[in-house]
């Protein structure tokens, strides 16, 4: 006989998808280089090609789409291109709109700076406690010696 308390489902486990699972595991520079889709960035690839135009789509492995796009080779010659399409290894480095510093992720990293301030704001917490203490690294003295004095 079957149990009644449980009904069985056929649909399989929930699982994160592909691209949910993948942005969990990237880092800030692909992050802000997604921020930075549907702005203009500039693409200097290793072969000194450099590419201008309007991000339409970054991929994690910096693979990128540009469109209305100016391409300057190296010897300085300009190309206009509607449509191009940068594999991500070939690129040396990208220019991103300054806009992008305000990117709210940026407000939740604690760097070394950060680390140190907060580390400098609780010694001197621990220095004030300490500062009404007869012998320093002890603590306050309780009890009927600390109220008639400690004679």
């Amino acid at each position: 006989a079957a149990s009644a308390s449980k009904p069985y489902s056929s649909a399989p486990p929930r699982r994160a998808s592909p691209a949910q699972k993948s942005m969990s595991n990237i880092g800030i520079p692909i992050k802000v280089l997604h921020d930075a889709e549907g702005h203009t960035v500039t693409v200097e690839l290793k072969n000194g090609e450099v590419y201008r135009g309007k991000l339409d789509e970054a991929e994690d492995n910096m693979n990128v789409h540009l469109s209305n796009c100016t391409k300057t080779m190296k010897d300085g010659q300009v190309e206009m291109l509607s449509n191009v399409f940068l594999r991500g290894s070939h690129v040396r480095f990208m220019v991103l709109p300054d806009i992008l510093k305000n990117a709210p992720f940026f407000k939740k990293i604690d760097t070394k700076a950060n680390k140190a301030s907060k580390a400098g704001k609780a010694k001197q917490a621990a220095t004030q406690r300490a500062a009404g203490r007869p012998t320093p690294g002890m603590p306050p003295p309780k009890g009927r010696a600390a109220r008639d004095g400690a004679r």
